[in-house]
């Protein structure tokens, strides 16, 4: 959507304002449903503490599937999970009038690769020990191993460059999608569309974290060749 059509956009056009001001309101929103959830925390559990923590133990049941360890998923936990609550909130908040999504912006979902690509290659470090993690980037061959280093290289940052332009492509597309329509057909087509949108915000969330789990599998475990 152009600035003139955003609430943002009535105080000032200066993209970094407009993308500070959505990145900010997504944040608060996060912080005062996590408030709502944890305020009078309870046994069996109601409200938004119930839909909390069914969110938090799917990630962890995703985190135990591609990690292969409760532990290791118990540790990340807090990294995914807060990124996939940062992506679903970015992606929802573009659907509605007068908001644009942070995740339309390449500065919000370039930030979050960057810190998935610094955080996994720090855990591998970490665990395995810069010559053991490096080691691995050149395979299991030795005579290959000039050739497999610089590509293995390549790939981790290109890792980097597709989390980003997949997010940022998929859900800059979904906004000019829904303007388009609430332009020609504000009260009718969007119905369908609002579903749509609102399924490929869960499921842009929901690859952003798979993706983080394997990352961090590939890093912490090069002993057991995930």
């Amino acid at each position: 959507m152009k600035d003139i059509f955003l609430f943002a956009g009535a105080i000032s056009h200066n993209h970094a304002w407009v993308y500070l001001f959505h990145v900010f309101l997504v944040a608060a929103i996060i912080l005062v449903l996590a408030r709502m959830a944890t305020s009078s925390m309870q046994l069996v559990p109601r409200g938004f503490q119930n839909i909390f923590e069914a969110y938090l133990e799917g990630v962890m049941s995703m985190g135990r599937d591609t990690l292969g360890s409760d532990t290791l998923a118990r540790k990340y936990l807090p990294l995914v999970a807060t990124i996939g609550l940062m992506v679903f909130f970015a992606n929802l908040i573009g659907m509605i009038p007068g908001f644009e999504s942070p995740t339309a912006f390449l500065d919000y979902t370039l930030a979050l690769a960057l810190i998935v690509f610094f955080y996994y290659n720090f855990e591998g470090i970490r665990e395995n020990g810069l010559i053991k993690y490096f080691a691995h980037f050149m395979g299991p061959v030795k005579a290959l191993a000039p050739i497999m280093f610089p590509v293995e290289v390549l790939s981790h940052v290109s890792r980097a460059i597709s989390l980003s332009f997949r997010l940022f492509g998929n859900i800059k597309g979904d906004d000019l999608f829904l303007a388009v329509l609430l332009t020609l057909a504000p009260w009718v087509a969007p119905l369908t569309a609002y579903a749509l949108l609102g399924l490929m915000a869960v499921l842009q969330s929901f690859i952003f974290m798979i993706l983080t789990f394997v990352y961090l599998a590939g890093a912490v475990l090069i002993s057991e060749e995930h």
